[in-house]
């Protein structure tokens, strides 16, 4: 093998075709923006659109194709804009709406496309639909919502449980019924199976995509319809107690109605009168597999979904990599993947998965991984810093789910805290007063401005790698077969019919000698390269390295 030169970042390149641009987002890098943790202009401390603004060139820098911006909807934020009280308005914390236009203007300007989240599951009991539909039992909005009559005994219709622990039903004396919510109180779930609500739905999303918007990421879609029967669930096995009373059911029929699909078709029916517009679905739960492929197959449904192989995984090793790979097999009427590895609602991956050493050479080796895997990356803010969770102190806590289950569980919180700029400026530059949550005294030496001219850092190393990734077409949208390699290394080869490539990953922090059969030249590698084709003998701990083959 010979070793090419890798003293100088690779240029980024586009590589997509005219007649390809509808499909950009097949094998596309998208970036997650938090709006509350990720810039804050005004100094409320709290992160907004004029912010996200501000930022755009750190993020078109890293070579991504687009952004996923969360929640900024009107909201009460008692699950931090997950629960919608207006689908159509933006949220004063954040700005206004001529703050949002104007961000899709300058994403556009950096070629960056932006996807947006659709909560279709359930709303804020604070939204106008939910003080109709609650009012009376004969109100146009009366079956808009999840309502049915108490037990003969007063408590619930049934045993369903919620998300964030306890029951599914909360009593409303208006109606003299309960309410269904699979999350919060606070949050009824809409009644998908009424055709009006539907509609109404769909109007929502022709209004933003009428604002330019690229596409849709549906929040927790697998939840959007019930079983009208209402009937109970069965028990789960459980190997040892769990904090939540949700963990203790099989979901059977709270979620993953077989009509959820005829919905998304409508939904896809819409996205197609934009061409060139991604659709991507949340999937939760132990069905998530079958749910992904069924909502993603053909070419009615949606573009892409993801599930959380990775997010709720509390290590990762080759075989899990393969197993999940694998599930996805090379079938073009197949549904396309998307991987991401942290996010808004799960603990960061580098402090999951890894015991504490060579931080930054395992941050290194996961977003390799991530990027050289066959499906969309989705990168969450901060991963390209190698943030780690953050620790943030009970009376810091923010995200009910936290506090509810306190301390059993990591909690989202320490995921969501602001993002680090400026390592000497207060809050880490993010605000010029105190933030909603606390920036973490770790994550300061990890900040932009620490690492935006170093090329050995963890940041330089995500744009190479994007870079690497969006300049061959095979890494983009090619086939994966996976090799026989020691137990520590994960290796395969990206394909299509005009090139080859061979990714070895090293995931354990012990050396390990392998030599690939087949030959060519590195063009990426998270070791030092001047060790010359040595590298390719001998991956060393939390190493790896991407080939071109002859």
């Amino acid at each position: 093998m010979t070793l090419t030169d890798l003293k100088s970042p690779p240029k980024h390149l586009e590589t997509r075709s005219e007649n390809a641009a509808e499909k950009w987002w097949r094998g596309a890098t998208i970036y997650q923006i938090y709006p509350r943790s990720f810039m804050d202009s005004n100094g409320d401390g709290i992160g907004d659109l004029p912010g996200i603004i501000s930022k755009l060139d750190h993020i078109a820098d890293l070579g991504v194709d687009g952004i996923w911006v969360s929640p900024f909807f009107t909201s009460p934020m008692r699950d931090f804009g997950y629960d919608v009280s207006d689908y159509r308005g933006v949220d004063k914390i954040f700005g206004t709406m001529d703050d949002f236009d104007r961000l899709v203007e300058c994403a556009h300007d950096f070629d960056l496309k932006v996807i947006i989240d659709q909560v279709y599951s359930h709303t804020s009991d604070q939204h106008d639909w939910f003080t109709e539909s609650r009012a009376d039992r004969q109100n146009a909005k009366a079956d808009w919502y999840v309502w049915a009559d108490p037990k003969p005994d007063g408590s619930p219709p049934n045993n369903w449980q919620a998300v964030f622990s306890g029951s599914s039903w909360t009593w409303d004396s208006r109606r003299g019924q309960y309410y269904f919510h699979n999350f919060l109180p606070s949050q009824p779930d809409l009644n998908l199976h009424n055709t009006e609500v539907q509609d109404a739905l769909l109007d929502v999303a022709r209004f933003w995509l009428d604002r330019g918007v690229d596409g849709f990421r549906l929040d927790a879609i697998n939840f959007a319809m019930h079983d009208p029967e209402l009937r109970d669930n069965p028990p789960a096995n459980l190997n040892a107690p769990s904090a939540r009373t949700f963990d203790y059911q099989i979901h059977k029929y709270n979620q993953s109605h077989p009509n959820i699909v005829q919905f998304l078709e409508r939904l896809r029916k819409v996205t197609d009168e934009y061409p060139g517009r991604f659709t991507l679905a949340e999937i939760g739960g132990p069905d998530a597999l079958a749910e992904m492929q069924h909502f993603t197959r053909g070419h009615q449904r949606l573009n892409s979904a993801y599930s959380f192989d990775y997010l709720y995984a509390d290590e990762i090793d080759p075989d899990h990599v393969r197993r999940t790979s694998l599930n996805w097999p090379l079938d073009r009427t197949e549904g396309w993947p998307s991987w991401a590895f942290s996010n808004h609602d799960a603990p960061r991956c580098v402090s999951r998965w890894h015991d504490g050493s060579a931080p930054d050479e395992y941050c290194k080796i996961m977003a390799l991984l991530l990027l050289m895997l066959r499906g969309n990356a989705i990168i969450y803010q901060g991963e390209e810093l190698g943030l780690p969770q953050a620790e943030v102190p009970f009376d810091k806590l923010q995200d009910p789910e936290a506090i509810a289950n306190w301390p059993k569980t990591l909690g989202r919180d320490g995921a969501r805290t602001p993002m680090c700029w400026t390592k000497a400026a207060p809050h880490a530059g993010f605000s010029t007063s105190e933030p909603w949550l606390p920036v973490d005294e770790r994550h300061f030496a990890k900040s932009v401005d620490q690492q935006v001219n170093d090329p050995g850092s963890v940041l330089a190393f995500y744009k190479d790698a994007i870079a690497v990734r969006n300049s061959e077409p095979a890494l983009q949208d090619g086939d994966i077969t996976f090799l026989d390699a020691p137990s520590s290394i994960v290796a395969f080869r990206r394909s299509n019919r005009d090139s080859n490539y061979l990714v070895a990953l090293n995931l354990s922090g012990d050396a390990v000698a392998w030599t690939p059969e087949q030959s060519g030249s590195v063009i990426l590698t998270t070791q030092d390269s001047s060790g010359g084709d040595a590298i390719l003998s001998n991956l060393t701990p939390y190493s790896g390295y991407v080939v071109k083959l002859d």
